[in-house]
């Protein structure tokens, strides 16, 4: 015999761990990630012609620019995918009034992709279409794989990737503001800017479930890779 008691207490205590990554964990990750890599390059490509005054004098107007361009950006882009939201909600609404039949075999398509028999995606989208806004509901999020976003996404968007590419872009400029010397500088911001890439990257990538130290050298490499280019590039042209 069957013991659902036992069943249903083991369900209880067993907690599936998922991560789905928020919208303003998404725009953190823009924004820190630019701001850690974009004014480090900008900074170690300035060591070898250049004061320390002068990269730091740089190195805040980049992070000042640099930040007001990422969140013009993630304001533009939080608005047209609530703009593209609506229009097609307003679309799905129209088609449920003038082609019914046509949105109703669309639910069952979507029942079938998941092996519901034919008989009964008859009946859940006869069930279904009795409500007109949880039908809608369902053909944004199945057919179309839509969520409703926030109202305020576009905002929230701007002022979170702004405010983590100051945060990001402020670390590289640390070193030059404790030295003063720009090539000891360097080497401070240098060591700061990767062991916050290092942190970063680790826990962006645990968080999504990858290889942490795997996504954490990744990311190291990117800024190396970045800043490197940078301080040839200013060397060769000086």
């Amino acid at each position: 015999m069957v013991d659902y008691k036992h069943i249903m207490h083991d369900h209880h205590h067993h907690n599936e761990e998922h991560f789905t990554a928020s919208d303003s964990v998404k725009d953190i990750v823009i924004g820190m990630s630019d701001g850690l890599t974009v004014p480090f390059a900008l900074a170690a490509g300035l060591t070898s012609i250049a004061t320390n005054q002068i990269i730091i004098t740089a190195g805040i107007a980049e992070i000042v620019a640099g930040s007001i361009a990422m969140g013009l950006g993630g304001y533009l882009a939080g608005k047209t995918e609530v703009e593209h939201y609506q229009s097609e909600l307003k679309r799905e609404y129209k088609e449920v009034e003038v082609v019914p039949e046509r949105e109703m075999q669309e639910v069952k398509d979507v029942f079938a992709e998941y092996g519901i028999s034919p008989a009964l995606q008859d009946k859940l989208a006869e069930e279904l279409s009795q409500n007109k806004d949880k039908w809608v509901e369902f053909m944004m999020r199945f057919e179309l794989g839509m969520e409703e976003p926030h109202p305020n996404r576009a905002a929230q968007s701007a002022a979170t990737i702004g405010f983590s590419y100051i945060v990001g872009g402020i670390v590289p400029l640390i070193g030059y503001f404790l030295t003063d010397d720009p090539k000891t500088g360097l080497i401070y911001s240098s060591s700061l800017t990767m062991l916050f890439l290092f942190i970063f990257g680790y826990i962006k990538t645990k968080l999504t479930g990858e290889s942490p130290f795997k996504g954490a050298f990744k990311t190291v490499l990117i800024g190396a890779l970045a800043a490197g280019a940078a301080f040839a590039i200013a060397h060769f042209i000086s």
